[in-house]
């Protein structure tokens, strides 16, 4: 394949800054001089440079080597990696229809490029040599794994195939980065449009001020003056469910975001996604695969999709029995109430507050005041961060940011060492994807000499002018998950860039986040940032008891919601290339009777027209992830609880025997070293009081 063509001209190569290492500390990405014009020149432009710097590996005269394939190939592709971390996360956080058109048209450019890489013969033909002589090579064990990672991922992408089966596996790739792309902007579009516009401010309550008043405010950023607007996140349960007195209201705001994109207008996805899912069985058969999950779990843990089908299919019954206990206590709410009515899924958020209230006498009102973001960011995220790995951040005010109310963090390491940037954007936009992530801007590399510079991003309801931002105890667990992902890439000391940070396997990379998150509920933690926002006070002695004892309450419907959409995601992808699906809707109610999680009451956490995460988020057949690496991270919590807990010195093991890692050896053997043995479910079971 010929190199693409790069538009850029003398003048913008001057002018366009992605086309120099930013001067900025830690090479963070200039913003105040990046304008959307440039992101297409320098991506067309990177990849061109890439592409020789491939094209001169590859015919090297001389015999491969380590040093001249391996190491060049890490140190290749400088520029697009500049330019291409920097467009996604924006694109991403803070799109705009110029950076839609931008990824619309790169995308299949992209993956073109990505296949000229890994399709070309004489440069496999290197990597061959070097992945059948590793044994004897003179390099230490992270080059080995490094071959070894380098050579998989080449034959999984098509290296072996014949060059008309690669001319195949080419157009494929590029159909399914181009629908990704269309999906993507879709459904932007149709959660934007769903949000549910309320006329009479009394069909509100339940809702705190604040809440109120911020949906105001979001109404009035559309033109809505008078009104109120329920914006939608990417789930199907939405946070305003909790409080929302007028069952009328919540069934709204609840069918709104079951139906945002599969109303037959143009947002509709239904098309994208049955197309997808050929596209991928077919790409599967291509390559030797019975199916999408095949193909995609060779590489990850679990190794085949009936490993992850086991794990998630043994919860079931305990979940859906758990739930349906649950659901019993709300119905019997209801029916002693003047007029009583079967529970629906959009009752069950505001029933199960009034049985946590019941059950603990705590309910969100009395929570949110002693949790307010920035305490939390300080005083709990942060705060365990120290006294955990002994960091130590301080705010930047001087660094540009993408979006207004972006913040910068400087991080220094236990002996002041300056150690990575942090950037945090936590309230939502309607040109923000929806959801919570974390990635990077730059990522670390001992061999680049590069430090993470990393980002968390999250969609709470911005508060309105001069109000908190007060937050429920599940964002605040949100805040601690995305900063477990922050610190997997801030604390890697991995050389090369293949293996670094959080480049491990889907069913790894959630094992560190959701570690994180026990840090939230500690209560060494947990007493250090829950304060009043007005006064200062410690949240009182009786009130963090009944968090801490309810951690376990509505886990058969939080549980139960997960399972059935992680089941949805393997159904789809498990599919034979000769399936014939023509209705989705119908195909994923077969799926969830199959696996005996059909409760109406409890929809699945997603549902397939809007499930972001497994048809442009990267967890395609790999949603089952997240329980994989709870059994990790919940079994990994108990050996701190086993040696002492919130301790420095635990933390340093963590930190030495897994967070630092990265991908530099299996993943396996490095949990087993860490724990002692392989890891057990019962710390899940316990953890999530399924037992």
């Amino acid at each position: 394949m010929t190199a693409p063509t790069t538009t850029t001209t003398p003048d913008t190569h001057r002018s366009n800054p992605f086309f120099k290492e930013s001067p900025l500390p830690f090479f963070a990405p200039p913003f105040d001089r990046i304008e959307d014009s440039d992101y297409q020149p320098a991506l067309e432009a990177g990849m061109a440079q890439q592409m020789a710097e491939i094209g001169a590996i590859a015919d090297n005269p001389a015999a491969p080597t380590f040093a001249n394939t391996m190491v060049a190939m890490e140190r290749s592709g400088r520029l697009l990696d500049r330019v291409s971390q920097v467009f996604f996360a924006v694109a991403q956080a803070n799109t705009n229809p110029v950076l839609q058109k931008v990824e619309t048209e790169e995308a299949p450019k992209l993956a073109a490029h990505h296949d000229a890489i890994f399709l070309n013969a004489k440069l496999f033909a290197r990597i061959k040599t070097l992945y059948d002589a590793r044994a004897t090579l003179d390099i230490d064990p992270e080059g080995k794994v490094l071959i070894e990672h380098v050579y998989g991922d080449f034959v999984r992408a098509g290296a072996l195939l014949s060059e008309a089966d690669k001319t195949t596996l080419r157009a494929l790739n590029q159909e399914e980065s181009r629908l990704t792309t269309e999906l993507k902007n879709k459904l932007l579009a149709a959660t934007a449009a769903g949000a549910v516009i309320v006329d009479d401010v009394h069909q509100l309550e339940g809702l705190s001020d604040g809440d109120v008043a911020a949906a105001a405010q979001a109404a009035k950023a559309r033109h809505l003056d008078g009104k109120w607007l329920l914006p939608l996140q990417n789930t199907t349960q939405q946070p305003p469910q909790k409080s929302l007195a007028n069952h009328d209201v919540r069934k709204r705001l609840f069918q709104a975001a079951v139906h945002r994109a599969d109303g037959g207008g143009k947002n509709d996805v239904r098309p994208i996604v049955l197309r997808l899912a050929t596209l991928r069985a077919d790409k599967a058969k291509l390559l030797g695969f019975p199916s999408f999950a095949a193909y995609r779990l060779g590489d990850q843990m679990a190794k085949t999709p009936e490993a992850a089908e086991a794990l998630l299919t043994r919860l079931v019954p305990a979940a859906t029995a758990k739930a349906r206990a649950e659901m019993a206590k709300m119905q019997a709410l209801i029916d002693r109430g003047p007029h009583p009515f079967p529970l629906a899924a959009w009752d069950w958020q505001y029933y199960a507050e009034k049985v946590r209230k019941a059950e603990y006498d705590l309910d969100d009102s009395q929570v949110r005041p002693y949790f307010e973001l920035d305490r939390v960011l300080r005083d709990g995220v942060f705060f365990a961060a120290h006294e955990l790995y002994g960091l130590t951040f301080e705010e930047r005010s001087d660094l540009p940011v993408y979006a207004p109310g972006v913040r910068v963090f400087e991080v220094f390491d236990a002996d002041k060492t300056p150690l990575a940037l942090f950037y945090a954007d936590y309230f939502a936009r309607d040109n923000k994807a929806g959801g919570a992530w974390m990635s990077t801007f730059v990522s670390p590399s001992g061999l680049l000499g590069q430090k993470a510079v990393v980002f968390n991003v999250c969609n709470f309801a911005k508060p309105a002018p001069g109000k908190p931002a007060l937050l429920t105890f599940t964002e605040v667990t949100t805040m601690f998950h995305e900063f477990g992902h922050a610190l997997h890439g801030m604390l890697s000391e991995a050389r090369y860039p293949s293996l670094a940070g959080t480049h491990v396997p889907r069913d790894f990379v959630e094992f560190p986040s959701q570690f994180n998150e026990h840090w939230a509920s500690e209560p060494h933690v947990l007493a250090h940032y829950a304060r009043h926002y007005e006064t200062g006070a410690a949240m009182p002695d009786a009130l963090m008891a009944k968090i801490l004892e309810s951690q376990t309450f509505n886990q058969g419907f939080a549980t139960t919601e997960y399972l059935a959409a992680a089941l949805i995601d393997l159904a789809w992808h498990t599919l034979p290339a000769n399936a014939e699906v023509t209705d989705v809707n119908a195909f994923e109610k077969a799926a969830l009777s199959r696996f005996h999680i059909d409760l109406p009451q409890v929809p699945p956490r997603y549902h397939t027209t809007y499930f972001a995460h497994i048809w442009e988020g990267g967890y395609q057949a790999a949603y089952y992830a997240y329980l994989w690496s709870e059994v990790l991270d919940d079994d990994a919590y108990q050996w701190f609880e086993e040696h002492g807990g919130l301790r420095r010195e635990n933390g340093e093991r963590f930190r030495k025997m897994i967070l630092s890692r990265g991908h530099t050896g299996d993943l396996g053997a490095m949990y087993r070293a860490f724990r002692g043995r392989d890891p057990s479910i019962e710390a899940l079971l316990s953890d999530r009081g399924l037992k």
